[in-house]
């Protein structure tokens, strides 16, 4: 079998059997799938829906409460018997040859970590992801560069969980979602585990979805703790990724009113390609900037368990 669509549920259910139908309508002549729905403890009707639903190439699976995105794809993944698995949301609007530059970019690029593509939200067809990047603050933010003319796909730090291809040994090896996050910041985690395995994170340029985003009831409940847990861990990462969002923003915002032209410049040569060795006074800022918001967020919290 050739892909594992991991498809979890929660409510929605006039948004699941849109986007159910458009992934059928969509899928490639003489594909070997299969389509493992995990229902996440819905009380809309989605069951009872569900229950129709018994025979190939659907495999349903019910979570008896609410267990959030993360286990809810684990446990998809755990039945999964496909070489790559597709991670879906169901509030997605597939379009025609959405999956094939996925599969296309996954054969030639052997060091593929995850495989994300551009999403348009629903409502207005704007672009609303090409990839994710850490911006100035040390935080994950959409990335809304059109794709360029001519480019099939490129390299990105992260992607995000809404759509993703990932073969299935790599998904394995790397642990799957980590549950302790909610909702929220799992598929940045995951993202940062490939690149740690020296895999490349990668978005298919041809390959496009539309999205309804964040249309699952309490989607953003958890986005702060979620954000603390990620930066407790991967804050070195973190703060080596948004150096050059840091930069760019310094250029932009702050140049002018630098009072040490020697650090400026040096940020400058950095950001023009001139030096490729990261100023020591943009490193320290970044790390400052990632630090200001532990602090903020140990008021919030306090320690994390």
């Amino acid at each position: 079998m050739q892909v594992s669509f991991i498809i979890p549920l929660f409510n929605a259910l006039p948004l699941t059997q849109a986007m159910l139908a458009s992934l059928r309508a969509t899928l490639p002549a003489g594909l070997a799938y299969e389509i493992i729905l995990v229902d996440d403890g819905s009380t809309d009707g989605t069951r009872a829906w569900l229950a129709t639903l018994a025979d190939p190439p659907f495999r349903v699976v019910l979570n008896e409460k609410n267990l959030g995105y993360a286990a809810a794809n684990n446990r998809g993944a755990a039945l999964a018997r496909g070489e790559f698995l597709a991670l879906l949301n169901n509030d997605l609007v597939l379009a025609p040859r959405w999956l094939e530059p996925m599969l296309a970019l996954a054969g030639q690029r052997p060091d593929a970590g995850l495989i994300g593509n551009v999403q348009r939200d629903f409502r207005s067809a704007a672009i609303d992801h090409t990839g994710v990047f850490i911006n100035h603050k040390g935080k994950p933010q959409h990335d809304k560069t059109p794709p360029a003319p001519g480019r099939d796909w490129r390299n990105v730090d992260m992607v995000t969980g809404a759509c993703l291809l990932v073969r299935h040994d790599l998904w394995r090896r790397l642990g799957g979602f980590d549950q302790r996050y909610v909702n929220g910041c799992e598929d940045v985690d995951l993202a940062i585990r490939a690149i740690k395995a020296g895999r490349a994170n990668l978005v298919a340029l041809r390959s496009e979805v539309l999205h309804h985003v964040s249309a699952s009831a309490g989607r953003k409940l958890r986005d702060e703790e979620n954000g603390y847990r990620l930066t407790l861990r991967w804050r070195d990462e973190l703060a080596r990724f948004g150096l050059p969002a840091w930069c760019h923003r310094f250029i932009e915002c702050d140049l002018n009113a630098a009072t040490d032209p020697a650090a400026a410049l040096s940020v400058l040569a950095y950001v023009q390609g001139w030096n490729r060795r990261p100023p020591a006074f943009a490193v320290a800022r970044m790390r400052a900037a990632i630090e200001h918001e532990l602090a903020r967020w140990r008021k919030m919290f306090g320690p994390l368990t």
